[in-house]
């Protein structure tokens, strides 16, 4: 997946290729794909899980977009080279 904006920056700049990979692991610190209010976030970072298993989602810039349980995959590559935690 393509992504576009400045919000990640310098992780992952505009126009970069995202590969996603789904799991039943996410940590704080993983870039993923999610699902906040109803509005598709599709490149921003894990900063907090709860003890009921929800994730605070933020983009690198300081904005929290908000709470979840929604989350489909994380980032495992950008522009083709690996990323983030081993898979």
């Amino acid at each position: 997946m393509k992504v576009f904006g400045q919000s990640m920056k310098p992780i992952i700049e505009s126009g970069s290729a995202l590969t996603f990979r789904a799991t039943d692991d996410y940590s704080v610190g993983d870039v993923v794909l999610s699902r906040v209010k109803g509005r598709w976030i599709d490149a921003h970072k894990i900063v907090k899980i709860d003890s009921k298993e929800c994730y605070l989602i933020a983009n690198n810039r300081g904005h929290e977009n908000g709470w979840t349980k929604q989350v489909f995959g994380r980032v495992i590559a950008i522009n083709g080279e690996s990323f983030g935690r081993p898979t």
